[in-house]
């Protein structure tokens, strides 16, 4: 029984009674909500690659957002406002989903979608994401559409071979531009960051004057909405060598 019945006294009377059984009744109820919420949990149905499919290395989830223009946003509201699409173990299984989802370049507003592993949740929270980082490149409108394919084929695809770092993808669409994001495990390693850096700009194709810029999760989580330059590195692809501003 919750501390605050205990107290009640001896001589109490009138609906304490009763209102001590109502509020009994419902922590009970509550407490039966999150054990079938859990049960449910454990008990759904693994996805696994049918008959013939051709199985991918790791099972993903597509998820969308959507948020409102210039209103904060907490973890706590974020991620009630991110939806879970649905998961996927196979190439064939990804183009069921992929075929039918909206492309990025007719979204409209302040719109996400998210690739991430199974059980990794695409928030910086997360214990896969909290010691890691993204590289981020902002697009012109029109671009986001290819860049968004290209980029999660290639990740489906085990085409940045740095093992099990890879996090998730991000296609966030704005007003005035587009951004396109890959997450990885470990911000602290920089040969693999490096990596995951020249294995994006082959696969997108990137011309020579676009900006990679890589930025970590900790400060994020620390100072939503700031730009320390301590927590981020600029990278602007010239054709003859790699120019890397502090």
């Amino acid at each position: 029984m919750n501390n605050k019945f205990n107290t009640l006294k001896d001589d109490d009377s009138g609906g304490h009674d009763q209102n001590e059984e109502n509020s009994t009744q419902k922590d009970g109820e509550k407490e039966k909500t999150e054990r079938d919420k859990s049960q449910g949990s454990s008990n759904r149905k693994a996805v696994v690659p049918g008959p013939a499919e051709h199985p991918l290395q790791y099972n993903y989830t597509f998820w969308y957002s959507r948020r409102t223009p210039g209103r904060p946003t907490s973890s706590q509201s974020y991620e009630q406002n991110i939806k879970q699409i649905g998961t996927f173990a196979s190439v064939e299984q990804f183009w069921r989903f992929y075929s039918h989802m909206v492309r990025p370049g007719d979204l409209t507003g302040h719109s996400d979608f998210h690739l991430f592993k199974e059980g990794i949740k695409p928030m910086w929270e997360d214990d896969a994401n909290k010691n890691g980082g993204k590289w981020i490149i902002r697009l012109r409108k029109g671009l986001a559409s290819r860049c968004w394919e290209n980029l999660i084929l290639a990740m489906l695809g085990e085409q940045f071979m740095v093992g099990e770092e890879i996090c998730g993808a991000v296609v966030s669409v704005r007003f005035q531009e587009d951004i396109i994001s890959i997450w990885n495990k470990t911000a602290s390693d920089q040969a693999t960051t490096a990596l995951i850096r020249d294995t994006l700009r082959r696969v997108l194709n990137l011309p020579p004057n676009t900006i990679m810029e890589y930025k970590t999760h900790t400060y994020s989580i620390k100072m939503p909405g700031s730009v320390p330059n301590t927590h981020i590195t600029l990278f602007v692809v010239v054709p003859q060598f790699l120019a890397i501003l502090f």
